[in-house]
């Protein structure tokens, strides 16, 4: 998963970054209304993190404006806690979610984590394709019911195949949800993390497409 970090107070951004790549999130920061906007509108994402109160543009426009463009990437706001119309607005606007500042960062990602699985159709914490589980609260991983050992490079690209089951996902969008704006230069990071998963996995959970990328079929062909 790619997460989009929209927040000007660089302590609370930093918090929320560090707790979700620990969860095995790829992050991306924006500092006010105007970088985020534009970096919502021209690059994918799992989910934002969208901080009402912006520099230069605030958070309720910034929203608006990306459902008009038609975007549809789940958005959690964060807002003041003696402002409920900000709740409000952020509903009305489209926000999936919203949270009262201060708040504990446990909850946060856990309701980021559910917005990516209710937005791929996924309502368990626990996604399970034949006899591999992955568990997106605790980042584990069982094969046969026993335990794998994973990178968390190794585990944000199975789970975001795995969200994704049945449908390819190509290199270059499986780049953006490992690396985020940081960025590889080629597919090799990929191409070795499918070998070394292959490895745990066996040969049969990630298929190439030729053409398309990468998939994880639910049944075994």
């Amino acid at each position: 998963m790619r997460v989009l970090i929209v927040e000007d107070e660089v302590e609370i951004a930093r918090d929320i970054g560090r707790a979700l790549q620990a969860s095995g999130c790829a992050v991306d920061y924006a500092r006010d209304g105007q970088d985020g906007w534009f970096k919502g509108s021209t690059e994918a994402f799992s989910a934002i993190v969208l901080d009402v109160g912006l520099p230069s543009m605030d958070g309720i426009s910034i929203l608006k404006n990306w459902r008009r463009e038609n975007i549809a990437t789940p958005v959690i706001i964060l807002t003041a806690r003696s402002n409920w119309t900000d709740k409000v607005e952020g509903i009305e606007a489209g926000a999936d979610d919203y949270l009262a500042k201060p708040f504990h960062i446990e909850e946060l990602v856990a309701r980021v984590k559910a917005l990516v699985r209710r937005s791929s159709g996924i309502a368990t914490p626990v996604l399970q394709v034949r006899n591999v589980k992955l568990d997106t609260r605790s980042n584990a991983v069982t094969l046969n019911g026993m335990k794998l050992e994973l990178g968390p490079l190794e585990f944000r690209l199975l789970s975001h195949l795995f969200l994704n089951v049945d449908k390819a996902v190509s290199q270059s969008e499986l780049l953006d949800m490992l690396y985020g704006s940081s960025g590889e230069p080629n597919s090799n990071a990929v191409e070795a993390l499918v070998r070394r998963l292959r490895r745990k996995l066996g040969d049969d959970i990630i298929q190439t497409q030729r053409g398309f990328g990468y998939i994880v079929h639910r049944d075994a062909a």
